[in-house]
């Protein structure tokens, strides 16, 4: 009981600290491209360890370094980034929809957190930014793609009024991989 109790006051305490954080959601720039290498990393490992295979998993987060970030930022499709206190922990890339099969004019392609700013309410408030963003361009029927394994992923994209709408099986590292898409209107 008592370990609980401090448990929570510890938990309390830290979000006290988070809410005195200023938190922003920005456009990416190239001074953030070692930040979302981390940030890509981290929730990678921390989504799709035990879902991706080992080694196709770290062939993808290598694939993802720095460089690779910078090149990608300003490429053309939108790169929000959620800055929070003293870097970014957070992003989420987005855009016209890929696959004109879907009944959806926009999509989130993805919106990843770092493990320890997950549950905090921040993925919505990036996912809101990005729809806004997207309505303001006239995409108001937004896909969203997941793994299907990936039950946390699933589980927030339905409390935020997805509805599934699509599901295929896709070959990811050597792996046949089933992937369900969200729409939200």
């Amino acid at each position: 009981m008592v370990s609980a109790a401090i448990d929570k006051l510890e938990n309390l305490s830290a979000f006290h600290v988070m809410s005195d954080l200023l938190v922003s959601i920005r456009r990416a720039r190239a001074e953030d491209a070692l930040a979302l290498s981390r940030v890509f990393e981290a929730s990678w490992r921390d989504a799709y360890q035990g879902i991706i295979p080992g080694v196709p998993l770290e062939r993808m987060l290598a694939r993802r370094s720095p460089k690779w970030w910078r090149s990608t930022i300003g490429r053309g499709r939108p790169l929000a980034v959620l800055d929070v206190g003293e870097g970014v922990v957070g992003y989420v890339s987005y855009g016209r929809c890929r696959d004109r099969s879907l009944p959806a004019d926009g999509e989130v392609d993805e919106l990843y957190l770092a493990p320890e700013y997950q549950g905090l309410g921040f993925g919505r408030r990036l996912f809101r930014a990005a729809r806004n963003d997207l309505q303001d361009r006239e995409l108001t029927r937004v896909v969203v793609w997941a793994l299907r394994d990936n039950e946390r992923a699933c589980a927030f994209y339905r409390r935020l009024g997805g509805r599934q709408i699509a599901e295929v099986e896709e070959r990811i590292g050597g792996a046949q991989l089933g992937k369900v898409a969200f729409l939200f209107r």
